[in-house]
């Protein structure tokens, strides 16, 4: 009877998150910790947002990704972290089935989307430097436009299919899920159906949206080099490179940690993701961003000021 009750639907009807730690003085510095995080966040991605529509000096391809870039962390990180700190304030960690499912479907999509836009970031700065003389009229307004909404799009549309498999599994307990925010291997290890062919699905999707990005960025940055290293001037040489130092160490930050947890290969005995590793591409990447781009940016402090 237990059987055939789970199977005719979901039992479980919330999960209880985990978090990084239980105990009443961590939960206090933890929260703290998050909360400073979540503030410096959003106000720096803000700041860059309203720098980039306001500024006209500002009103060129690579600030226009850079400010689909900022408001993409915006609201990347206001799909975890509230939720998160909120079950630090009060204590309490349970999540509905649904919000789940809904907090998990809009991490996929917005991951996906970053993805993809910082290929197009690379691809907007291999144009730039290896082609100057063409470069206003090969990325025209239209294009930006184009490949701004093709990330989005692509981002949305890329992670329905794991939404579809992952909430059609059956749930009968328990209900105890070790992560901070509800991601896709750690829910599939508390489901009674078989969820090999998601975990396997769940891979594949995330290789096709962050390997082919990556290949393109490793590519663009190749010939970057090559054509940097040309020029003879010293001066030259350390201005084309200061345009693109802070989308690398973007992109070395965010895929490292997200090809680690999701591209290897799916087993029954995975391990689930480790938390650390999940904190660089959720948290800190949204949280270094600004900070990046601002102190490393002659034209965002100048704007600022």
């Amino acid at each position: 009877m237990a059987n055939q009750e789970w199977k005719n639907g979901t039992v479980v009807t919330e999960f209880i998150l985990l978090n990084f730690g239980n105990g009443p003085e961590l939960d206090c510095l933890l929260f703290l910790m998050f909360l400073s995080i979540y503030f410096v966040t959003i106000t720096g991605n803000t700041c860059i947002v309203v720098l980039v529509v306001v500024n006209q000096h500002l009103h060129t391809p690579m600030y226009f990704f850079l400010g689909n870039l900022a408001c993409l962390e915006i609201c990347y990180s206001s799909n975890i972290l509230p939720r998160m700190l909120l079950s630090y304030a009060d204590g309490d960690r349970r999540i509905s089935v649904r919000g789940c499912f809904t907090q998990y479907y809009f991490f996929g999509c917005l991951a996906a989307a970053e993805c993809y836009l910082l290929a197009v970031m690379s691809y907007d700065r291999y144009l730039a430097v290896c082609e100057p003389l063409r470069y206003p009229s090969l990325m025209d307004t239209k294009l930006c436009l184009r490949l701004g909404a093709a990330s989005w799009v692509s981002g949305f549309l890329s992670n329905s299919i794991l939404m579809f498999l992952i909430s059609n599994s059956d749930f009968c307990g328990p209900n105890k899920i070790d992560h901070f925010f509800c991601d896709s291997f750690p829910v599939m290890k508390l489901s009674c159906s078989d969820t090999r062919v998601a975990g396997f699905v769940t891979s594949v999707v995330a290789g096709v949206c962050s390997l082919p990005p990556f290949l393109l960025i490793f590519s663009s940055y190749l010939y970057i080099i090559v054509t940097v290293m040309r020029i003879p001037s010293a001066t030259g040489r350390k201005k084309a490179f200061s345009t693109c130092s802070s989308h690398l160490i973007v992109v070395i930050l965010f895929y490292w940690s997200i090809l680690a947890v999701y591209v290897l290969p799916y087993h029954d005995t995975h391990i689930l993701p480790n938390k650390v590793f999940s904190a660089f591409y959720t948290i800190l990447t949204p949280f270094v961003n600004p900070l990046i781009y601002s102190l490393r940016n002659k034209e965002i402090k100048e704007a600022l000021q």
